[in-house]
């Protein structure tokens, strides 16, 4: 018992349907973009719940590679690291305009920034006002 050419042509193009499905409908490895900029705008709105917690002024530092956080002790500034505060770099290709570093002091409030993410054609903006307050924008 043997199968004819056009039942393994038939074979084949049912994987290849099957195949292109799966491929279409799997995920993008790469978060979005805005995806990382609501990342980035929760970790501003902990930083500042941090400061008035603990009622010490809390940085978070904005560069190319990524951002971190510092808060301030007795001895000068030290980094957080526990916790929601562990370094972050950005997802591959993500640029920032411009580098900055946002205080947030021990009533909340901030020095106004306003954060450019960029991603290929992409772009996201992050806001945070004078209150402290944190918003997200594309």
């Amino acid at each position: 018992m043997g199968f004819t050419l056009v039942e393994m042509m038939v074979t084949v193009a049912v994987i290849g349907l099957a195949a292109t499905a799966v491929v279409l409908a799997a995920p993008d490895p790469t978060p979005r973009l805005p995806v990382e900029a609501e990342r980035l705008a929760a970790r501003l709105v902990r930083a500042r719940e941090e400061a008035i917690l603990t009622n010490r002024p809390v940085a978070v530092d904005i560069g190319a590679d990524g951002y971190g956080f510092r808060v301030r002790a007795e001895d000068g500034w030290t980094p957080l690291t526990e916790g929601p505060f562990d370094r972050v770099a950005w997802e591959g290709g993500t640029r920032v305009a411009p580098e900055t570093t946002v205080l947030f002091d021990p009533v909340g409030l901030a020095e106004p920034a306003r954060l450019s993410l960029s991603r290929d054609r992409a772009r996201a903006t992050v806001t945070v006002d004078l209150a402290g307050e944190v918003h997200v924008g594309s």
